[in-house]
């Protein structure tokens, strides 16, 4: 029998990788992307495509407002997108309220339906951003409360969410996918985006994938503008 899992796909550099491993791991992958308010909504476009790429059963795009409660520089037009230089503070103001939460709660609703016992999500807490949710103390207890909030959980059938990139630096999680097949050109970092598809070079986000690509020993492939 095929195993079920949802995906929480971004369109990313990581969630690539996590899609391409589920699947390498023969799992039936059902992707789940989102519209949340984002001021980079193209990247809901790359991600469409790694799914196709990369042998997605399904995907799907949730559209919700976390955007409307703004707080973030990645939803709220009023507050910029520093240089990785400029950031000071621990939580950088690129960090989204719940988003991680809300995402998994997402997930654990259609795998639910899906009778998917498994949840892969991108998250890193080595080469990251220092955001909350991205910890693994998080994944444990959200692992915990889908267990007690979900009929499949209070049946026996216990849910688990994966984050296999959690303790990886960003080196390693490209040379992981480079022999998992993936087109990293075919991803996106980038929190300023130009419309045409470049790169600013400059985001915490950038910064972090250009110095993952060369400890990796690896071309970014990057398009930077």
């Amino acid at each position: 029998m095929s195993k079920k899992a949802v995906i929480l796909l971004s369109g990313g550099l990581d969630s690539a990788t996590v899609l391409a491993g589920a699947r390498a791991d023969g799992y039936d992958c059902y992707c789940l992307s989102f519209s949340y308010g984002q001021k980079q909504i193209a990247e809901v476009g790359y991600a469409e495509q790694l799914a196709a790429t990369l042998g997605a059963i399904e995907h799907r795009v949730a559209v919700i407002d976390i955007g409307a409660f703004g707080g973030s520089a990645l939803t709220d037009d009023s507050i910029a997108v520093p240089d990785a230089k400029d950031v000071c503070s621990e939580i950088p103001i690129t960090y989204v309220p719940a988003r991680n939460t809300v995402f998994l709660a997402y997930a654990l609703g259609w795998a639910e339906v899906l009778g998917a016992r498994d949840i892969f999500l991108g998250v890193n807490a080595v080469d990251y951003s220092g955001y909350p949710d991205c910890r693994p103390e998080f994944i444990s207890a959200f692992e915990e409360v889908a267990n007690l909030a979900t009929r499949a959980g209070v049946e026996g059938r216990k849910m688990t969410i994966h984050a296999p990139l959690i303790q990886l630096s960003k080196g390693e999680i490209i040379i992981k996918g480079l022999e998992l097949g993936v087109d990293y050109a075919q991803t996106v970092s980038c929190y300023r985006l130009t419309d045409s598809g470049e790169a600013c070079g400059d985001c915490d986000s950038c910064v972090l994938r250009k110095v993952g690509f060369s400890d990796a020993g690896i071309t970014d492939p990057t398009r930077y503008r």
